[in-house]
């Protein structure tokens, strides 16, 4: 082997030699990346002795098929990146088999690690079978969790993923991923250092969302609305009359007619005068998605991102979890709906009418049937549009024409009919710089949290190596 030597001019990360006596139970190159193997030997360096993870905790799982007791479900997409947090996203009446937790327990995922939801459950639930349930009996749990979500172990575990398109961890790596057996105290000053970060992003999350709730407050005052006050919820307002001149050629569902609606659309127009937005709109469309089986995807090498609604994040495009389907695809079946930066995208299904413009990072991209792409005619600011759809006044519609079914949707005559208010263009430009400003606040304050909980990590990681 001492004879062979790699060329200073190839990528020590893709290209690298192996002893024989280093390669265990797997072929694949990548399970034996020079950072994995890094992080391993940095572990075994450490002064705390290291166990297996499957002696650390047990596995417990009970499998479920139907939820008699009514308890929360958890998906992977209720966990937040990187820090654990539940959001409660998910409504799960029906599923097929889920598994049960406990308070206490660690919540880790095998389906792409690199995303990094491990969570610590703060109550006794349900959750996806893409979850493996730990149970904690060397270490606090709290502790583990707080290893789990370390760098230590996400930069060997994103090593160690099997399958393409839902790239996963198989059990038996679980099991062996090593953990250091800290004594009481540096497990104690791990779990402050990652509750105080934790804590502050708290705070800083409270500070964010009162920017942006301040964002309607002034786009209403601005365009001179008042939104109706919202009727008690009880049965004489649900029970009311409509002429049947205005139900012919239109639904029939009641909630479409509530007299809170009909208030709104009454004081939409008072100062400035309203226009459909496929009155300004050039192109109003939807992609599709490519039929099951795999062949229209592939990977990032060869492949273009093809959008979907779960990739509408933080005001923006986000590319963390994006498909890649085949180039010619984009270019053929699916050419109508290339992106180009600058457009609008809203989602027609889940959380409907949330918007956002397509980044300039973006070269070439596509989308699935349940987003709209919009291209506005020349006199309209895109960013005003976007803001204004977002905005009470957009959600307003969107929740009165949305259907409710399975998942709630609209359809593009829907999308087409949507009142924009249209001030001159210098207003739409003003506002528009105003809320940009205010936006760039929270994100600054999103990029300061994201820092401090770096911070963090790195002492922890000081800390156990």
């Amino acid at each position: 082997m001492s004879n062979f030597a790699i060329s200073p001019t190839l990528n020590k990360n893709k290209v690298f030699i192996l002893h024989r006596s280093e390669i265990e139970k797997r072929l694949d190159p990548d399970y034996y990346h020079l950072e994995r193997r890094f992080e391993i030997d940095r572990l075994k360096k450490s002064k705390h002795l290291l166990k297996s993870l499957k002696s650390t905790a047990s596995f417990p799982k009970i499998i479920l098929s139907e939820n008699p007791d009514n308890l929360p479900y958890i998906g992977l997409e209720d966990i937040e990146s990187n820090t654990g947090a539940y959001f409660n996203n998910s409504e799960k009446e029906n599923f097929g088999t889920a598994l049960h937790f406990k308070a206490g327990n660690v919540l880790f995922p095998k389906l792409r690690p690199y995303l990094n939801k491990v969570h610590l459950a703060e109550f006794d639930g349900i959750c996806s079978t893409e979850f493996v349930i730990l149970d904690s009996n060397k270490v606090s749990p709290k502790f583990l969790s707080a290893f789990l979500r370390s760098s230590i172990v996400v930069n060997q575990t994103k090593h160690m993923m099997s399958g393409n398109t839902l790239p996963r961890l198989q059990t038996d790596d679980i099991e062996n991923i090593l953990v250091p057996i800290a004594d009481e105290a540096t497990q104690n000053k791990v779990v402050s250092i990652m509750e105080s970060a934790l804590e502050q992003k708290r705070q800083n999350e409270a500070a964010i969302e009162k920017l942006l709730a301040s964002i309607d407050d002034y786009l209403l005052k601005e365009l001179g609305i008042t939104l109706p006050t919202p009727p008690e919820n009880i049965l004489k307002n649900r029970i009311f009359t409509s002429q049947l001149s205005e139900l012919s050629g239109n639904r029939f569902d009641p909630r479409y007619y509530q007299n809170y609606f009909i208030q709104f659309y009454k004081n939409l127009n008072k100062k400035y005068s309203t226009k459909k937005l496929k009155e300004i709109a050039e192109y109003i469309g939807s992609g599709s998605t490519p039929t099951a089986g795999g062949d229209a995807y592939t990977d990032e090498a060869d492949g273009v991102p093809f959008i979907r609604i779960t990739n509408l994040k933080n005001n923006t495009v986000d590319l963390t979890d994006v498909l890649f389907i085949k180039r010619e695809i984009h270019e053929t079946s699916l050419k109508r709906t290339q992106l180009k930066s600058g457009e609008l995208l809203l989602s027609m299904a889940g959380t409907i009418g949330l918007t956002v413009i397509v980044p300039d990072f973006i070269c070439e991209a596509n989308i699935n049937q349940a987003l709209a792409r919009i291209v506005l005619r020349n006199g309209y600011n895109n960013f005003y549009i976007k803001e204004l759809l977002n905005s009470k006044v957009g959600k307003t519609q969107t929740d009165r024409l949305s259907r409710p079914a399975v998942q709630a949707n609209i359809n593009f005559d829907e999308i087409g009919s949507l009142l924009i208010p249209i001030p001159p263009f210098d207003k739409q430009q003003e506002i528009a710089k105003h809320i940009t400003a205010i936006r760039k606040q929270a994100q600054q304050l999103k990029d300061k949290t994201k820092e401090e909980l770096k911070k963090a990590s790195e002492e922890i990681e000081k800390i156990l190596l």
